[in-house]
């Protein structure tokens, strides 16, 4: 049951920034990459391990650090989209250019300290 909860939860946030995007799209954006989804899976991650805090901070530190790959991504897409690339060149680019970065953060946050 509490996994149906997550998924509903999820999808309704998903489905409120397609919503909103149609009216106010740079709100839908901001909305999509806001710390919304990092709240829902810090609550997600607290309820299913009470008190691990160093699952927390070990998270939050991926998710610090996953910024970057994600602003590479959506730096890419702009570039693209500004030259009116086809929607399917423009997703691939910016998610070979993400996986690159995320295959970098894993490296570099695998690495002892």
């Amino acid at each position: 049951m509490r996994f149906a909860i997550k998924l509903l939860i999820s999808v309704c946030v998903i489905a409120f920034c397609t919503w909103i995007g149609h009216k106010r799209p740079t709100l839908a954006g901001l909305i999509a990459v806001m710390p919304l989804t990092g709240l829902i899976v810090l609550v997600w991650l607290y309820l299913d391990n009470p008190g691990n805090f160093n699952l927390m901070t070990e998270y939050t530190r991926g998710a610090l650090w996953g910024i970057v790959p994600s602003v590479l991504f959506f730096l890419v897409a702009f570039v693209c989209f500004r030259r009116h690339l086809p929607l399917w060149i423009v997703l691939c680019a910016s998610f070979a250019v993400w996986l690159i970065g995320a295959f970098v953060h894993q490296w570099l946050l695998g690495k002892p300290s």
